[in-house]
């Protein structure tokens, strides 16, 4: 009988792992061909994968079981899948990027000038303008094209391969897949999309490793990441968030998150959301406008990015700011 119960339970276990571990293929949605070595991850963390030369990949889910996840490749635009099957073989397709722009050899004067200027504005709109920013760097600025030609209002940048950032502020080597990057000049507005993973973390034996933590901490206070994590745990306003309307009442936690029967967490409000950030050296304020209905966010930090449009000083952190979420915060 205890051979049994032990079989049984031994069974269960390798079930459960077995369960833990996502299995798919990556295809061309035109050609149906299988696309290799595509990467498949969380976005915004360290966690991810390589598919095979025959697109098949494998994923543990385990730590992030309520995660989307992402797939990306070299000149395809990502996918990413909230709903997916954990015991069936997923089959994902991608779209592959075609940009109606002039293939451009930047050789005179003038295009050169432009370039610089159109670089220089990426880089802010793209990077941020932070003093985190002043010391990232893009390594492959060359794989960025954009629409010289164009007489709109607006400036694009294209990327067909992944835009590989060295922030030596904050101590990570970043990848991020870029999906669509536009600037209205006469707004002054810029619009981005993508997806990043997280490749190496520099503080990891470094000399300089208590720089990292003490910049990492202060991009931390204030930042999307500690807002959600803090109003996921009900601890806004003990950590120096206020949440307002337009009246600037305050407002209870129940009044814009609401809860299912998972116990998964959504933000839910009809009018725009004000957000002050106070500490001792901290004064964010910040404005969430909701797209959807409801928007999906969790203790990691995570949230539904294309839920969500922000302004204010929250919609100033860009990629020099941002944090896995595998980031731990302590006092």
């Amino acid at each position: 009988m205890k051979k049994i119960t032990l079989l049984l339970l031994i069974i269960n276990l390798y079930t459960t792992a077995f369960n833990q571990v996502i299995r798919g293929t990556v295809y061309d949605k035109r050609t149906k061909n299988a696309i290799c070595f595509a990467t498949v991850y969380f976005n915004g963390t360290f966690m991810g994968t390589t598919a095979d030369q025959d697109g098949l990949f494998m994923l543990n889910v385990a730590k992030n079981k309520s995660t989307p996840i992402t797939i990306s490749a070299v000149g395809y635009y990502s996918v990413t899948l909230a709903d997916y099957s954990k015991s069936e073989p997923l089959v994902v397709y991608l779209e592959p990027k075609t940009y109606e722009i002039e293939e451009v050899v930047v050789s005179t004067r003038s295009l050169e000038r432009k370039r610089r200027r159109y670089l220089a504005l990426f880089r802010d709109e793209f990077i941020g303008t932070t003093d985190n920013a002043q010391n990232c760097k893009i390594l492959n600025e060359g794989d960025i094209t954009f629409n010289y030609y164009s007489d709109n209002d607006t400036i694009k940048a294209y990327a067909l391969k992944p835009i590989l950032i060295e922030n030596k502020s904050l101590g990570y080597k970043v990848t991020y897949y870029l999906d669509k990057f536009e600037f209205y000049k006469k707004r002054g507005i810029t619009f981005f999309c993508g997806n990043i993973i997280f490749n190496e973390d520099l503080a990891e034996g470094n000399a300089n490793k208590e720089d990292y933590v003490r910049a990492r901490k202060l991009a931390y206070l204030g930042s999307r990441m500690h807002f959600f994590r803090e109003l996921w745990s009900g601890s806004l306003e003990s950590t120096g968030f206020t949440v307002m309307n337009l009246e600037t009442r305050h407002l209870l936690i129940s009044e814009f998150v609401t809860t299912d029967e998972n116990n998964n967490k959504y933000l839910k409000y009809p009018l725009n959301l004000y957000i002050d950030y106070y500490v001792k050296f901290v004064n964010h304020k910040s404005i969430i406008k909701l797209l959807e209905d409801n928007v999906y966010f969790d203790e990691s930090g995570f949230f539904n990015p294309s839920g969500i449009t922000w302004d204010g000083d929250m919609a100033k952190l860009r990629i020099a700011d941002w944090l896995p979420y595998e980031y731990s915060f302590e006092l």
